[in-house]
């Protein structure tokens, strides 16, 4: 089944929720470079063409990873990283002072090659089963149990799976880990990188989105935005309800509405939410943006950050991001005053 491209009117209740705060001026004519995440890269594209209409200031991003984006926001290399993963301990200490920023939220969807097939129902312990090569064809009867009155062909499945230190891999990683017991102790996660034990590798979320287009009887975790814009079929996953959902808006948001209060380091975890979340998509994620306190361009920073979570929240709908909820967007707030003030 294909994602459904939702209205925008949903993504600008987000909008609404920041009436009454001020934005952080914008510093004039100032050119800010990023790099990370290429989840976030689509609604990033129209961010920047956003705020340069708005503001008149030029940000420049590299969608090149989100281990990537980290590694170059350390090094200082950019003035900003994005990554869909929070940073860890090691991370954050050699970041020197960076804050996380939620700024966006949205899914890792379940694509698939499988000509004649147009609805596929899958559970985290048969996908985990796949990727770790026991599964190895479409007909296998664990698949077949799951998707009754579908024919499913006599065909081999190839598992892609990102080459590059991801998000996405982090996402998918920490839900296998948290519904299978055999992957977590033999692959285990979440982490940004691991060693898969089968499949082919793909480069982003473009790599991998190629190879599942490409490649019949082939199955891949992409971000939900690129599943859209390719025309992927996308498998419905069972949440720890054990209701079958799809990555679109609705079910994002039923994953965040879990999120009931903030850590002060902003780091949040809504993959395999509680059975309490009925209608939830188990393979939601935030994403963050990465800064640095005393950046020597912060007034632009905090300007082109809050733009991000509050005007810059209308374009998610398009690209199946949803609007982040209030508690996390006030805790983001909060962070962006704390880097405006830095």
């Amino acid at each position: 089944m294909s994602l459904k491209r939702l209205s925008l009117v949903t993504a600008m209740v987000a909008t609404s929720l920041t009436a009454g705060i001020a934005i952080p001026a914008a510093a004039s004519a100032y050119s800010l470079t990023g790099a990370g995440s290429t989840l976030v890269q689509p609604l990033e594209e129209d961010w920047a063409k956003g705020f340069n209409a708005k503001y008149g200031d030029t940000v420049t991003y590299s969608g090149v990873g989100s281990g990537a984006g980290i590694a170059q926001i350390t090094a200082r290399t950019v003035d900003f990283g994005a990554s869909d993963a929070p940073l860890t301990a090691s991370q954050a200490a050699a970041c020197k002072e960076c804050i996380q920023i939620p700024w966006a939220l949205t899914a890792t969807g379940i694509a698939y090659n499988l000509p004649g097939v147009a609805h596929l129902r899958l559970t985290g312990p048969v996908l985990a089963d796949i990727y770790l090569g026991t599964i190895t064809n479409w007909d296998a009867p664990q698949i077949a149990k799951l998707n009754k009155g579908t024919t499913l062909p006599n065909l081999k499945i190839t598992p892609v799976f990102r080459s590059d230190g991801s998000g996405d891999t982090y996402a998918f990683t920490g839900y296998l880990s948290d519904v299978s017991p055999t992957w977590k102790s033999k692959v285990g996660g979440p982490s940004t990188t691991v060693s898969f034990p089968s499949g082919v590798g793909g480069k982003g979320n473009a790599g991998v989105t190629a190879v599942v287009s490409s490649t019949s009887g082939s199955i891949g975790y992409i971000s939900a935005s690129y599943i859209i814009a390719h025309g992927l079929p996308a498998a419905a996953l069972q949440n720890a309800a054990g209701k079958y959902e799809y990555p679109n808006i609705a079910p994002i948001e039923a994953a965040a509405q879990t999120i009931k209060s903030v850590p002060a380091n902003n780091e949040l975890h809504i993959v395999d939410p509680p059975k309490s979340a009925k209608k939830a998509y188990p393979l939601s994620t935030f994403t963050y943006a990465i800064v640095p306190k005393g950046a020597p361009q912060a007034a632009a920073l905090a300007s082109y950050i809050y733009y991000a979570m509050s005007t810059g929240q209308a374009f998610g709908a398009a690209l199946d991001f949803a609007p982040i909820p209030t508690v996390v967007l006030n805790a983001g707030i909060k962070s962006v005053r704390i880097l405006k003030e830095s």
